[in-house]
């Protein structure tokens, strides 16, 4: 009988294993607590998740870019995972905290990492023209849930408030997609900003937003849903995974009158740039 031909794995440096660990459709991942100097920024994502997703969708010395980069989690996650990256932050004063995290990773890990880059810029991803990206291999991100953070009915907002030198909103730029009420701008903008990416993606590599869908005013705004149609039409949509938070206390939220979830769940969408 003759021998199995060793798979070639083309995507990533992952084993069969764990290539097939990171198939599940949904995961939970409750991250490590927020350092106090990031706490500041209101809608970070974890380090520990972005680095499952470089890991799984570049190779070692791949180029990875966040256009939304915030405090800089992306690119920590890259430096962490042996990928060069490029991040761009629209609110100067996050992007000068990226830089300064940025810097302490570096001189935090016990290997060489002096040879990859790891940049951070700050402007607008509406202009991406400007900024003279070279190719990437993947793009992870994930986009302002809206305006929510004006929202000031809700709880963690209410917290926020009441917490000296915490962020509530972003910003207060015009530009700064979090701050547009109406839903089918800030919608329409932000697809903008991801069909721009396309020339800056090889054919064939992935995009990962990181989103959920969205409650205001007595209804459901399908952020998510809205996203996969839209980007959809630039590049293929191929999945999603569900992230699953285990680690948020339950709320009473309309108890003994109304249904009204608990939304602990984000949707990780996998976009692929058609080859």
């Amino acid at each position: 009988m003759p021998a199995k031909r060793p798979i070639r794995n083309r995507l990533n440096d992952l084993s069969p294993r764990d290539w097939l660990k990171f198939q599940k459709s949904w995961f939970v991942h409750d991250p490590p607590r927020r350092k106090k100097d990031v706490l500041r920024h209101p809608g970070k994502f974890p380090e520990t998740l972005a680095q499952n997703f470089i890991s799984f969708f570049t190779k070692s010395g791949g180029w990875v870019l966040d256009p939304m980069v915030g405090t800089g989690s992306t690119i920590i996650a890259s430096l962490r995972t042996g990928r060069n990256s490029v991040g761009i932050e629209l609110n100067p004063e996050y992007a000068d905290l990226a830089r300064s995290l940025v810097a302490q990773e570096r001189q935090a890990i016990d290997r060489e990492a002096d040879t990859l880059a790891a940049e951070i810029l700050t402007g607008d991803a509406a202009h991406l023209a400007s900024f003279g990206l070279p190719m990437f291999d993947y793009v992870l991100t994930s986009p302002p849930y809206w305006d929510m953070l004006h929202a000031r009915g809700a709880e963690s907002q209410r917290l926020r408030r009441s917490t000296p030198h915490l962020d509530v909103t972003y910003s207060e730029d015009p530009a700064d997609l979090g701050n547009v009420a109406d839903y089918e701008e800030f919608l329409h903008r932000l697809v903008n900003i991801y069909a721009a990416l396309q020339p800056y993606l090889r054919p064939g590599a992935y995009l990962t937003i990181i989103v959920k869908n969205i409650k205001k005013g007595g209804r459901i705004y399908p952020l998510a849903w809205d996203l996969g149609h839209a980007v959809g039409q630039f590049f293929t949509l191929k999945d999603e995974r569900i992230w699953c938070q285990d680690d948020i206390r339950l709320a009473p939220y309309g108890l003994g009158n109304a249904w009204v979830s608990n939304t602990h769940h984000h949707y990780c969408l996998q976009f692929r740039n058609k080859p």
